[in-house]
């Protein structure tokens, strides 16, 4: 049971701490679960300074049962029967939505095409309280899954290229991270529920998705076929070593089989993966015993526990990649956020106090160098290639789509911070052509020159909202509030949490 109301204490070292209750639901294609946590945020600011807290601790409190997502119909999610659902599951653990300082709600798969999934998110965020809300598509989820699952703290550990593929029933996504930050995500039409097959092995259902895999490697599998049990080995089997020969770089994306596997773009140019770990229903099922006959392949209904085990013989085959255990497995997710303290943004902001307030915007983030600054070329490219990051990661929809948070330019004169403002005008309108507001966070005291160069590039639209001297990172939300004397800028920071 967890406890209910926010405590306020002070440790032995004086700083400053407080626990806070948070919750994270978790909306995907097959299933729902929500998790209550209690998270410790500590002062991390001087005693001087504007209030700045960190999550220090994270306390499991409650994790409800497994449930099957509700939908109305095909292409569309019941809200109140989830709602109905997260009432008794609140219940069950103790709290109602008045204890929540702060949570997380993400809808993920399939269900965040469904469309009503964003009138869902707001539903459920206006009923449970200050929460960040999300539809998360497959580059998202599989950055979420890569967190929750330990690869981004474990290639921080290993100084080298981790990568968690998280495979559920649709789709398996992959995310690569490099000390600490992701470095590429990719998307394959592998799951456990794409061939849906009865105990005797009469197949009930082949996913559209997978038909173009499935011809393109030989493999002739309808409905109402019989598949004895070697057929279907052969094919997860075959499923498995295509998409990790691609990502231990073995084969290009050019292949006919390859090209039908992938779902969107393929991966950019990277490291060596020196360590993979598997999340998701999929990677949970590598622990249970390895089916041995069409019955035992035929649990669940599809060939889950069968694609399992040939995903993890398959891994195993390359001597040069660890193969890793995740932290979590199914519940690979977060697991609610932590609120910090308001901040306040710098005062030589550029705005127009017409677009404020903005709630719930995600956080992109460049990390620029000095020597990226003098080379235009690769300035333009890098800055590109963010832009792409932030359309396939948070969707090209909303305006704006991201707050882009921008470090590395302290020493940056007049010339550097030219060049900034025509790489981020020419990637922004390549990719977001359609936004009406551009939003930017310096995190050196640059925000007036760098916003008055944007505008004068942007003409009327889009925008820009140009504030500084508030560090955020990627994966952060971040609340930017009315302007206060017209120049200055609360800033709520939302940071997701995951089990650790």
């Amino acid at each position: 049971m967890v406890q209910p109301k926010e405590k306020r204490v002070t440790n032995s070292g004086g700083d400053e701490e407080r626990w806070i209750t948070s919750v994270g639901i978790d909306i995907g294609t097959s299933t729902t679960k929500m998790i209550v946590s209690r998270l410790k945020l500590v002062r991390t600011s001087s005693a001087l300074s504007l209030p700045r807290y960190g999550i220090a601790e994270r306390l499991l409190s409650y994790e409800s049962p497994i449930y099957s997502t509700p939908l109305k119909s095909t292409d569309e999610v019941d809200a109140e029967r989830i709602w109905q659902l997260l009432e008794r599951e609140y219940a069950s653990a103790g709290i109602t939505p008045r204890d929540l300082k702060s949570g997380a709600v993400i809808i993920t798969g399939e269900t965040a095409n469904k469309k009503n999934a964003r009138h869902i998110l707001h539903l459920l965020a206006e009923r449970s309280g200050d929460f960040v809300v999300a539809t998360a598509g497959a580059d998202l989820e599989g950055l979420l899954a890569g967190k929750g699952a330990g690869a981004e703290e474990r290639s921080k550990q290993t100084r080298g290229a981790v990568a968690n593929i998280d495979v559920g029933g649709g789709t398996a996504n992959a995310a690569v991270f490099l000390r600490g930050r992701p470095i590429g995500t990719v998307t394959f039409h592998v799951g456990g529920r794409l061939i849906q097959v009865g105990r005797d092995g009469t197949v009930e259902a082949v996913s559209p998705s997978l038909r173009p895999w499935l011809q393109a490697c030989g493999f002739r599998l309808e409905a109402g076929h019989k598949a004895d049990f070697a057929l279907l080995h052969e094919i997860c089997e075959a499923m498995s070593r295509d998409m990790l020969d691609y990502l231990a770089g073995y084969a290009g994306a050019d292949g006919a089989s390859l090209s039908a596997l992938l779902l969107g773009d393929p991966l950019v140019p990277m490291p060596a993966i020196e360590e993979w770990t598997f999340s998701g229903g999929v990677g949970e099922l590598m622990d249970a015993r390895k089916p041995m006959s069409l019955a035992e392949t035929a649990a669940h209904g599809d060939v889950g526990p069968l694609l399992a085990h040939a995903l993890k013989e398959q891994a195993l085959r390359y001597s040069a990649i660890r193969f890793g255990r995740p932290e979590q497995t199914v519940r690979a997710t977060v697991i609610g956020a932590g609120m910090q303290t308001t901040e306040i943004s710098g005062a030589t902001v550029h705005l127009d106090a017409s677009l404020l307030p903005l709630r719930n915007l995600p956080v992109l983030k460049a990390e620029l160098t000095p020597a990226l600054l003098w080379q235009p070329e690769a300035l333009s490219d890098s800055l590109r290639q963010i832009m792409s990051q932030g359309a396939n990661l948070f969707g090209r929809e909303n305006s704006p789509p991201f707050v882009l948070a921008l470090s590395g330019l302290g020493s940056a004169g007049y010339t550097e911070v030219q060049r900034v403002a025509d790489g981020l005008v020419e990637g922004f309108r390549a990719y977001f052509p359609d936004s009406r507001v551009f939003a930017a966070i310096c995190e050196n005291d640059i925000a007036k020159a760098l916003g008055q160069s944007l505008e004068r590039r942007f003409g009327s639209s889009p925008k820009v909202v140009c504030i500084d001297q508030v560090q955020v990172e990627l994966g952060d939300y971040v609340d930017l509030g009315e302007p206060i004397s017209g120049v200055m800028v609360p800033v709520v920071v939302k940071t997701l949490a995951f089990n650790k």
